[in-house]
């Protein structure tokens, strides 16, 4: 199905593989950019279950018309597995919530100290 407003062409996807565990995603989006006449990296795979018994696949692919509307209607966790995007890096979730109790203990300029990656002696 073609989709305008996105810019993109989107379809559900069966895959059979009776005798072989589900192929990678890369090995598939091979042979669509191959069937639909495109580049491998405007095609996007995802959310794919097997069923009862094994032997079929279903998923969901989209084939972006272009980089830029790519970049403008993925979600950004699937621009980073593209490689199209770079994931910011941050500090562990244990971490920022130790700095952020250490603050709430502070009064004033005192917390933006806290608040401060501790430094190592």
């Amino acid at each position: 199905m073609s989709n305008r407003l996105l810019q993109r062409r989107q379809f559900v996807l069966d895959v059979l593989h009776p005798s072989r565990a589900m192929p990678p995603k890369d090995e598939l989006s091979d042979k669509l950019a191959k069937q639909y006449k495109t580049d491998k990296d405007r095609v996007v795979l995802f959310g794919f279950r097997q069923s009862f018994g094994g032997g079929r696949s279903t998923g969901f692919g989209l084939i972006y018309d272009s980089v830029e509307a790519q970049r403008r209607f993925e979600p950004k966790y699937r621009l980073i597995r593209k490689g199209l995007a770079t994931k910011k890096e941050k500090p562990t979730r244990k971490l920022r919530k130790e700095r952020k109790n250490r603050a709430k203990k502070l009064w004033g300029t005192a917390k933006a100290k806290a608040a401060e990656p501790q430094k190592k002696k």
